[in-house]
């Protein structure tokens, strides 16, 4: 008996991913292309080297538009741009029953893990399963939000999806999407509808997922002309970037005007309540390295070409088109009230930008500490978050900080 090799094509005859089986039905080896047009490859029952045993490892394969070389077996590391990235609990393909966990996820380019959920899915459909359970350790907002990509949870009626997935009280239907692979770098998500695009690098998002608001500054919306890609920020698109027909066909890139306005510091009181607010959001254990990284890392208005925030080693950069909007919707506040909401919800925006780049800088800091320490600042996790009084005084600082700058 022959291995069985199962591709799939997107409707333009790219292939997206590959499936090998062994003889005995067992899986050899299966690739999915990914975003940026790169592959990953998943080696199963690789290793037992990970906390929960027998593990299968995924690694990364530089190979850009050419499709891998299946058939010649795993490349050797470094060889065609072939890295192991990290690994996660093995599963058995044959008749996939759960949802693994995974040990570095930050690891993983930029749409890999959603990739890979699309093929978990897509075999457990075809299998027959109706749900699967995520039985993993730190289920996180990220791993929520990848598996909304490719699942609906159930049931649909919780309050609050995110806690009840945290509980471990949801299951996942699997949905799989259909990945279009275009021209131009062009990549588009379909799911009855376009889900999610990624060009050159930036990803655009519907901001609603089943029934989940998803922070979405790159917004997929729908038009009379068609499916647009803009910029969103405060309840109002700020900037389209893409026009795309309801099946993915890219129309055409819409022209930007650029903006040329000179860089500045946004005030010190700003900054800090920026970080009170990015560690309100994560875990208690990175709080104090949040404010330590946004100490280091200026942050500043200037102009930032097709996006929102632009990110360097020494300093975050923040859109002056976010400072226009919010001086016009301050304006127009009826009252103090009204302006301080308007700033509020603008302090907010800023967070969520910036907030991944303090976050990994954090993450990378509480990588540093010796082992004692970390293991001390982990136990925090398990722990209620304190009631931060300096925290709040920060970010009230802030709102204040904000409209007196917008008016200026």
């Amino acid at each position: 008996m022959n291995p069985r090799v199962v591709t799939t094509r997107d409707r333009r005859g790219n292939l997206v991913s590959e499936v090998r089986w062994t003889a005995a039905g067992a899986l050899e080896s299966a690739w999915v292309r990914i975003p940026d047009g790169s592959w990953l490859g998943l080696e199963p029952r690789a290793t037992t080297d990970a906390p929960w045993g027998l593990s299968d490892r995924l690694w990364g394969y530089c190979s850009g538009d050419r499709e891998p070389a299946l058939d010649r077996g795993w490349p050797e590391q470094g060889a065609c741009g072939a890295v192991p990235l990290t690994v996660f609990e093995a599963l058995d393909w044959r008749r996939v029953d759960h949802i693994p966990p995974g040990a570095e996820p930050a690891r993983v380019p930029p749409g890999g893990g959603p990739a890979v959920l699309n093929v978990i899915a897509g075999l457990a459909r075809a299998q027959g399963v109706a749900r699967l359970p995520y039985r993993g350790a730190y289920p996180t907002e990220a791993l929520f939000l990848g598996l909304l990509e490719s699942f609906r949870y159930e049931p649909e009626d919780v309050p609050d999806p995110l806690a009840a997935f945290m509980a471990g009280e949801l299951a996942w239907v699997p949905a799989p999407n259909e990945s279009l692979f275009t021209a131009d770098g062009l990549y588009v998500q379909i799911r009855g509808r376009v889900e999610k695009v990624v060009f050159r690098g930036a990803a655009y998002y519907r901001p609603d997922w089943q029934g989940v608001v998803r922070h979405a500054p790159r917004r997929v919306r729908d038009t009379r002309e068609g499916v647009v890609c803009s910029l969103w920020v405060l309840g109002r698109p700020l900037e389209d970037h893409l026009l795309l027909a309801a099946d993915g066909t890219l129309l055409r890139m819409l022209a930007v005007v650029p903006v040329e306005d000179p860089a500045r510091p946004l005030s010190p009181a700003v900054r800090a309540g920026v970080a009170a607010a990015v560690a309100a959001g994560s875990a208690p254990a990175l709080a104090p390295s949040i404010r330590a990284a946004a100490g280091e890392c200026a942050l500043e208005w200037g102009a930032v070409a097709r996006d929102l925030v632009a990110v360097a080693p020494d300093r975050i950069r923040v859109s002056t088109r976010i400072r226009r909007v919010l001086a016009e919707m301050l304006a127009a506040a009826p009252d103090r009230a009204g302006r301080a909401a308007v700033a509020l919800a603008a302090l907010a925006e800023i967070a969520a930008l910036v907030g991944d780049a303090w976050r990994a800088r954090a993450q990378a800091e509480l990588a540093r500490l010796p082992p004692d320490a970390q293991a001390a600042a982990l136990e925090a996790l398990d722990a209620p978050p304190p009631r931060d009084a300096q925290g709040a005084q920060a970010i009230a600082g802030a709102v204040e900080a904000l409209m007196a700058d917008a008016a200026a």
